[in-house]
């Protein structure tokens, strides 16, 4: 599976540079402003986003903190080549931000950064998915309970009632059943 990764930054050059460095391995799509990342997040699912923090109409921290809401379970790392320690701790902290890089980068740590941002990426997918498809069985549950608790009452319920004679009286309990 070949994931697709966003690359913003408002240097052309190293737009450039990123994007020769990801493209073998990734599927990239690049932004020169935080305003047309967002725009192009609308209209493509991105597992990761490699973005600068200094950026002329909004910082790296706001336009990930805007990326929430359209694509919630995508991998941010922030590339910068200025310090602004309390905004980078706040975003770490808040899980905002997977991991900082600094400017200038090595390719080497870049490329390994973003693959386990990605292996990141795809455990939070599956524990979303697990959570989804927990929440279906516990609705499916509870129907169970309440088909359950309407066919039988107190005095109905008897140790020795045969299978068979509840498969027949009420089948719509096996059918939720599978």
């Amino acid at each position: 599976m070949k994931y697709k990764i966003m690359i913003v930054d408002d240097e052309p050059a190293n737009l450039r540079v990123l994007e020769r460095l990801f493209r073998p391995d990734y599927q990239v799509v690049t932004a020169p402003s935080g305003p047309q990342a967002l725009a192009l997040l609308e209209q493509n699912d991105v597992a990761l986003m490699l973005s600068d923090q200094r950026m002329p109409e909004m910082t790296g921290i706001e336009l990930m903190t805007k990326t929430v809401d359209i694509r919630p379970h995508m991998v941010k790392i922030l590339l910068t080549g200025y310090t602004d320690v309390g905004a980078i701790i706040t975003a770490l902290n808040s899980g905002l931000v997977y991991r900082y890089l600094t400017k200038p980068w090595n390719n080497d740590d870049l490329r390994l950064t973003v693959g386990r941002a990605l292996e990141h990426y795809e455990m939070m997918k599956a524990t979303h998915q697990l959570g989804m498809e927990n929440q279906r069985l516990r609705a499916m549950l509870q129907e169970i309970g309440e088909i359950v608790s309407v066919v039988f009452t107190p005095d109905s319920v008897s140790p020795r009632k045969d299978v068979s004679e509840l498969a027949s009286s009420e089948p719509e309990v096996y059918e939720l059943l599978g």
